[in-house]
């Protein structure tokens, strides 16, 4: 190769290795510009919490408070036992809730997944049916007061989401997808099914099982209709109808002439709205961030075959 062969192709290579690292930039750009995008309505709502109701209203929403107050957030705390005790409701039933949930829907998925499994078509049908038709509120709101008589208890906010039949069906597919040949070797060293589960299946399915806890988790955080439908006593109020209820409140003292001595003016109805937005979400926002790598591998391994 003579020389002016040579540097013509490291002028290609050069050129090559520019526009990589071009594409490379250009993508980390768009990626934080998105990002950015998906978080300052965070950082809105964060400021806006921490804003006075007069400034909000006069000003709008800033990134930093038009005039710093924590008024909102000393509406929600006037009260701290009430806050304090709601969460410790929504954190009991969200993790007791969830291990439960995965105690049964993982057996559940798993024995779908077997094609020898003698009652799997029956099963099948039985559980995917309920994915396709339901009852409606009447009958499930006398299913649990009637006949569950759960009503004012800690197991109407846990039995709803206990089996979830897309969940179920994700970790089917899952199941459904690990080695034959590792059961099948299993089983000719003596392995029955529930051995097999318990140390083949679930370790395999820690992506699956993990996207499965988050979803559920999520769905017994931000539950808030079944204590409005079968919680009664206050002692058993979750976070977010604890929160609802104080922003029901805040509106109806709007509609007072007087309210002890704040006026009208000063209650925060719309920062106790971004307060209540910060406490409900932040916890949320924590696991997402801990589990999403899960959360991913889990969608995309477990959803297709």
């Amino acid at each position: 190769m003579t020389y002016s062969q040579r540097l013509r192709a490291q002028k290609r290579l050069d050129t090559d290795s520019l526009m990589n690292w071009l594409a490379r930039f250009s993508v980390h750009i768009v990626l934080i510009l998105l990002s950015l995008g998906c978080l300052l309505p965070l950082v809105l709502i964060i400021s806006a919490s921490f804003t006075d109701e007069i400034a909000l209203t006069r000003f709008g929403y800033n990134l930093i408070p038009a005039q710093f107050s924590t008024t909102a957030y000393e509406l929600i705390f006037r009260n701290p036992t009430v806050i304090l005790r709601a969460y410790a409701v929504t954190v009991f039933t969200t993790i007791f809730g969830t291990i439960s949930a995965l105690a049964l829907m993982a057996p559940l998925a798993y024995a779908l997944s077997r094609p020898d499994f003698i009652l799997r078509k029956p099963l099948s049908l039985f559980v995917f049916f309920t994915m396709l038709f339901s009852g409606g509120i009447v009958p499930y709101y006398i299913l649990m007061t009637q006949y569950l008589r759960v009503q004012n208890t800690l197991f109407a906010l846990i039995l709803p989401y206990l089996v979830v039949v897309y969940y179920v069906l994700i970790l089917r597919t899952y199941f459904a997808a690990l080695p034959a040949e590792l059961i099948d070797a299993a089983r000719v060293d003596g392995a029955g099914e529930f051995r097999i589960f318990i140390s083949i299946a679930l370790p395999l399915a820690k992506p699956a099982l993990a996207t499965i806890a988050l979803l559920t988790a999520l769905n017994y955080w931000n539950d808030w209709t079944t204590a409005l439908y079968f919680i009664r006593d206050s002692q058993l109020y979750p976070l977010q109808y604890m929160l609802y209820i104080i922003q029901s409140n805040a509106q109806a003292m709007q509609l007072q002439a007087s309210v002890g001595n704040i006026s009208v003016g000063e209650i925060p109805t719309q920062t106790a709205r971004m307060a209540m937005a910060v406490l409900a979400t932040g916890p949320a926002a924590l696991m997402f961030l801990i589990f999403q790598r899960y959360l991913v591998r889990g969608v995309t391994l477990g959803a297709f075959k």
